[in-house]
């Protein structure tokens, strides 16, 4: 017998820059900082949590993430299909990378990179 994972506590991302990858991720996906350490920062979205840890050295990903984004490592998020339809302008007016949205049939999914180049993703279900 296996154990059993009750939910998602938290994941963590590689960035280069921690006052960066704040802005973004508050700024733009509206998480709350929880705590911040020297080398990371701990940010609070519904009941998950994202840890950002700092790697001044880390090679960020580049535009070829998104260009064919199926089938690549990243992390989705749901929002509403609303929220997603202004994903797309506000990615747009702040030149955030993104592929077109693909239509899953009952949802939508929005590929996205955030300012180290990790690969994210929004989901939004059709009322």
């Amino acid at each position: 017998m296996g154990i059993e994972v009750r939910r998602l506590d938290h994941f963590g991302v590689h960035v280069q820059d921690l006052e960066r990858a704040e802005r973004f991720y508050t700024e733009i996906l509206g998480m709350r900082v929880e705590m911040r350490l020297p080398d990371q920062i701990l940010l609070r979205f519904h009941d998950t949590n994202l840890a950002l840890f700092q790697k001044p050295d880390m090679i960020p990903g580049g535009l070829e993430l998104i260009q064919n984004p199926l089938g690549k490592g990243h992390h989705a998020f749901e929002v509403s299909y609303g929220d997603l339809q202004a994903a797309l302008k506000l990615f747009a007016e702040k030149n955030i990378p993104h592929h077109a949205p693909i239509d899953w049939g009952d949802h939508d999914c929005l590929y996205f990179l955030d300012p180290d180049g990790n690969l994210l993703e929004l989901v939004g279900y059709r009322p």
